[in-house]
């Protein structure tokens, strides 16, 4: 079964029992789960219709896009670094599309960017990195981008603190206006806001964060096209490949025709009918090794709840054939393995024939890395396939925004529908609030 029309073709006959025997669903459990989510889908068109849902109205916005661009322009105005805090859904989108531009990957970056301001992310909040950090950088040429939903976040706060100190320790008070950037809600009358109130009392300009998307789903707002625009991404293209996908929801007559609602039925009907309660993605190519893990978020904080959803895991390939194929070829059999394979062949260093037969690699003879590559994303899934083990491809024939907009728009749709065969609120994260204020709590009390 193979779902084209959109930048990449999804491919699940890896999931059924004719390709992979009796762990694999049977065709008509497998129909009967997709058919399930018409009317999930009924829903999630009126929430285009009404606007009731903002995400499935993001790609289609413009208005945002040109003072988002204005403010990285200003922003970077002799600047020689852009830091980046925020955590969780606040950071992981950006790093995601950050990385398509070759952000975290050394020696692919190109002579346009190569001009532009460097870029870091500091997302987790280590005390000693941060020290080291700030101690470390240039501050006179180094700005810092602020993102916190809610403004209350306290490791973002924490991060955004010591960064205004370190600059007036430096003797540079009266430049912070023009080497920070706060993005929050806006103030909303009754509803406390530390980023927005620091940013007011220094000066510092503000972007509004877009209300009615939380953290996990921002990635297509300007929490992630900040730093798209700070890597040089066409951000429009971005949004472009999402809307496809969206228009593929709106023009879809059964679930059976939108590849994220079959994305669904194959996760939730395998955890369900076989027992299968780890999905792995595993993309083989470095540009996509973040999608992996804003992947796992998005996954994992929308769909754990009351007992329910399944454990997402982010590899990649080839580096984790080598780590933890083992264990998916022969462990328990409790993982679906998606692997997103992009056309390779012919790409990169071609390999001498002489010092191929040195090494023992005749195959590889007049062949490139390209090719080994291409050969690995056909030979492991097989392998998997042959050991019973299901397996979901997604073929992307050009990694470019347009494909990246799409496949973050598929992934956050098949989020929502999972959590609609489960039957739980796919938006909210209910555990994550109670430890932040356990947290806080052990503050008050002097730890």
């Amino acid at each position: 079964m193979v779902q084209s029309v959109l930048p990449f073709r999804q491919i699940v006959d890896g999931v059924l029992d004719d390709t992979i025997g009796s762990h694999g669903l049977s065709r008509a459990d497998f129909d009967r789960w997709v058919a399930k989510l018409a009317p999930a889908l009924n829903d999630l068109r009126r929430d285009w219709e009404t606007g009731r849902l903002p995400l499935l109205r993001v790609p289609e916005e413009t208005e945002d896009l040109a003072p988002a661009e204005k403010a990285m322009a200003a922003l970077s105005e002799g600047a020689e670094t852009i830091v980046f805090f925020g955590t969780g859904g606040s950071s992981l989108g950006g790093q995601t599309l950050a990385q398509l531009a070759g952000w975290c990957i050394p020696g692919v970056a190109d002579p346009e960017q190569l001009r532009r301001p460097r870029t870091r992310f500091y997302d987790n909040l280590d005390p000693d990195t941060l020290g080291r950090s700030l101690e470390s950088l240039n501050l006179a040429t180094t700005r810092f981008v602020v993102i916190s939903k809610s403004g209350n976040t306290p490791e973002t706060l924490v991060q955004a603190i010591a960064a205004l100190q370190a600059v007036k320790a430096a003797g540079l008070a009266d430049q912070i206006p023009r080497m920070f950037l706060g993005l929050t809600e806006p103030a909303m009358p009754g509803r406390k806001n530390g980023l927005r109130k620091l940013c007011e009392a220094h000066g510092i300009p503000m972007l509004d964060h877009h209300t009615g998307i939380g953290g996990r789903y921002s990635v297509l707002t300007n929490v992630g096209l900040l730093p798209a625009i700070a890597r040089g991404l066409d951000i429009r293209a971005l949004r472009a490949g999402a809307a496809d996908v969206v228009a593929v929801m709106r023009s879809a007559s059964s679930p059976a025709e939108l590849p994220a609602a079959v994305g669904a039925a194959l996760n939730i009907a395998l955890a369900k009918e076989r027992g299968v309660r780890i999905s792995v993605v595993m993309p083989y190519v470095d540009r996509l090794a973040r999608f992996g893990h804003w992947y796992v978020q998005l996954w994992a904080e929308s769909l754990g709840k009351n007992g329910e959803g399944t454990t997402p895991i982010a590899c990649l390939g080839p580096l984790d054939q080598h780590s933890q194929l083992q264990l998916f070829l022969d462990g328990p059999r409790e993982h679906l393995i998606t692997v997103l394979r992009l056309a390779t062949k012919g790409v990169g260093p071609k390999i001498d024939a002489e010092l191929a037969a040195m090494a023992g690699l005749d195959e590889m003879a007049g062949r490139t890395a390209g090719d080994l590559v291409a050969a690995q994303t056909r030979g492991v899934p097989e392998a998997l396939l042959q050991a019973g083990r299901p397996v979901r491809i997604f073929e992307i024939d050009q990694l470019n925004e347009r494909t990246l907009g799409a496949l973050l728009m598929h992934f956050m749709l098949e989020t929502i529908l999972a959590g609609r065969l489960l039957g739980i609120d796919p938006f909210d994260q209910p555990a994550v609030e109670l430890g932040k204020r356990l947290s806080r709590e052990h503050l008050q009390k002097g730890l």
